[in-house]
């Protein structure tokens, strides 16, 4: 008796222990392109909307270095001041485009490969509040939330990038709230950050911080960790001025750029949802069309963030299947274009982490997923269609992403995974079961994963584990992290002198220092 239960410890111990990378049994950057909403047939018409789009309606409102650059690019404007892309200009702007982007961590561990059908997720979604998890209330985000956010995403294995997850509602000036904003976020994880500028002049004051973050412009310029997120167009089809401004300054200033178009279906996009699609991709091409008439082959990501309407009352509904469906679509196209892209999806309309937000933010994640997206934003943490962010439900989500990477993994079959051999052993050895063979034990090492938050004992031993419920784990281990994990990735004397020329808003004490 004794030996057989000292064989399940050792068994048990062994897989407890943490391990290897190579072993894991998902990495990120796990291959996607498995579901496809569109039919062949019905792809070759989307594409073909896309280019009628750009080439007989075009854009309203160009700055006029855009239309400069893009004019000389091949765009024509037109006496109706729309500027118009001729479809041979934007095939010229595909095939120009940087379709291997690497979006550098401060840590080189954390940088990953955006090509091809690869999938990742990101926290956004820029909320205005912060829901309380424990206690069923919102309050007004702040730039310490801001900053914690991004430390609980630092430990989260299953979210490979840091974008903006609330707004700093306790910094009145906007200068301020955007240097504080990429501060906050640089500071608290070593991983790839996304941020955006509200004013041109921001966003230049904020590359000075970041190449005394790299140690110069040169390293910066080598690897920038940091890329903008830029929504410059306000659809349907008209340019954002100021944001063009700031796409043209992270351009030239080396910053990779998130070409973001958020349009609304039955709002400010078709109500019908391939046309949804096929504006929301018309939008980014011609914003690629703008960043490589300033910049062959500058690191781009296509950014088709289409969302949903409730047609009833007209409010956004980012956790409706609508959601999941219209993000997969845009995955799809950019598999047919071969372009980095990147859409949102994991967010919920429920307003605190519960069965509806849970079931809307793992069902939307998954389609997108396996539909091959490259970055899935907005994939944790957000709830009431992203007006609000719950911190606790970044571990939840970790989990639950962890889960749809799984499913993007998919199986592999070969002689060892068909296990011809090891069902014969047991069944003419008479052994009854597979507990005790070494590939199960070395399956359960490489090809299953296992939740930390999800509860999946019996109902006896939940019972004596004093009933446990996913949420207060959350809860309480984010309160862990809070208290200890302080990332000392830029040291002391960076910080020093950042504070000595910039206007950081938390303390030295608020960030652990």
């Amino acid at each position: 008796m004794s030996r057989r239960s000292g064989g399940r410890r050792s068994k048990v111990a062994i897989r407890s222990a943490p391990l290897a990378e190579k072993n894991k049994p998902v990495h990120p950057g796990e291959l996607g392109g498995h579901y496809k909403p569109f039919e062949d047939d019905d792809m070759e018409a989307v594409v073909e909307n896309i280019y009628r789009i750009l080439e007989e309606i075009g854009f309203n409102q160009a700055t006029p270095h855009c239309v400069k650059a893009c004019t000389e690019y091949g765009a024509i404007m037109g006496s109706d001041g729309r500027l118009r892309m001729p479809r041979e200009i934007v095939i010229k702007a595909i095939d120009s485009s940087n379709r291997q982007l690497t979006l550098h961590g401060q840590d080189p561990s954390n940088d990953i490969e955006i090509s091809g059908s690869r999938v990742y997720f990101a926290t956004g979604g820029a909320a205005v509040m912060i829901a309380d998890a424990k206690n069923k209330t919102y309050r007004d985000s702040t730039a310490q939330d801001l900053y914690d956010m991004a430390r609980i995403v630092d430990t989260c294995e299953n979210i490979h990038l840091f974008q903006r997850t609330c707004v700093l509602r306790d910094i009145e000036d906007n200068y301020e709230m955007d240097l504080n904003t990429t501060y906050n976020a640089i500071m608290g994880t070593k991983k790839h950050v996304g941020a955006s500028w509200t004013h041109s002049d921001h966003l230049k004051k904020t590359l000075q911080m970041l190449h005394m973050v790299a140690g110069d412009e040169e390293k910066w310029r080598a690897r920038p960790f940091v890329s903008q997120s830029n929504c410059f167009v306000v659809p349907p089809m008209k340019f954002a001025e100021e944001s063009l401004e700031c796409l043209r300054i992270a351009v030239e200033g080396g910053m990779p750029v998130l070409l973001l178009s958020a349009g609304q279906a039955g709002a400010t996009a078709p109500p019908c949802l391939a046309g949804t699609v096929s504006q929301a991709w018309a939008e980014c091409l011609g914003g690629l069309v703008y960043v490589n008439a300033i910049k062959p082959g500058a690191p781009a990501i296509l950014g088709t963030w289409p969302f949903v309407s409730d047609l009833r009352t007209g409010a956004m509904s980012g956790g409706s299947p609508e959601q999941g469906i219209l993000s997969a679509a845009c995955a799809q196209v950019g598999q047919a274009f071969g372009l980095p892209m990147g859409t949102g999806a994991g967010m919920s309309d429920s307003k605190l982490p519960d069965f509806q937000g849970g079931a809307e933010h793992a069902s939307n994640v998954a389609i997108t997923a396996l539909a091959g997206a490259n970055i899935i934003y907005e994939s944790a943490g957000m709830y009431a269609s992203l007006l609000s962010a719950c911190p606790e439900s970044i571990l939840l989500d970790n989990d639950a992403l962890g889960a749809c990477m799984r499913m993007v993994k998919g199986l592999s079959v070969n002689e060892e995974t068909l296990g011809f051999d090891v069902i014969k052993d047991v069944c003419l050895n008479l052994k009854g079961h597979y507990l005790g063979s070494d590939q199960t034990l070395d399956v359960m090492q490489s090809e299953y994963i296992y939740p930390e938050f999800y509860n999946r004992l019996s109902p006896g031993d939940w019972h004596d584990a004093g009933k446990p419920e996913a949420l207060e784990m959350a809860i309480n281990k984010t309160k862990e992290i809070l208290a200890n994990h302080y990332p000392q990735h830029i040291s002391n004397d960076t910080d020093d002198k950042i504070r000595e020329n910039f206007p950081i808003f938390l303390s030295k004490e608020a960030i652990g220092r």
